[in-house]
């Protein structure tokens, strides 16, 4: 892999990496603000509090395994390597 396609495979993993931040906030702000007029209580706590703490960990989690599966390349950027392997 040139230095130049590990450019931009780190440019397209960072984008897509902001892309998972800003679902994860607006799928804690629906958890947290959308469900607050949701009757009823898991665990003794009300569901907007369970679904904006414990629901957007499970969330990340998922996003995380998606990112990890589909976008993340692993590559060797260790310059040295690549070149003796040219040798």
């Amino acid at each position: 892999m040139s230095e130049y396609e590990k450019y931009q495979q780190i440019k397209r993993e960072a984008r897509w990496t902001g892309l998972a931040l800003f679902v994860l906030i607006g799928f804690w702000i629906f958890a947290g603000f959308g469900l607050a007029d949701l009757p009823g209580e898991v665990l003794g706590m009300p569901v907007w509090a369970v679904t904006s703490s414990v629901g957007v960990w499970f969330f990340a989690i998922l996003l995380v395994k998606f990112l990890t599966s589909w976008v993340f390349r692993d590559m060797d950027l260790d310059e040295g390597k690549e070149a003796e392997q040219h040798e």
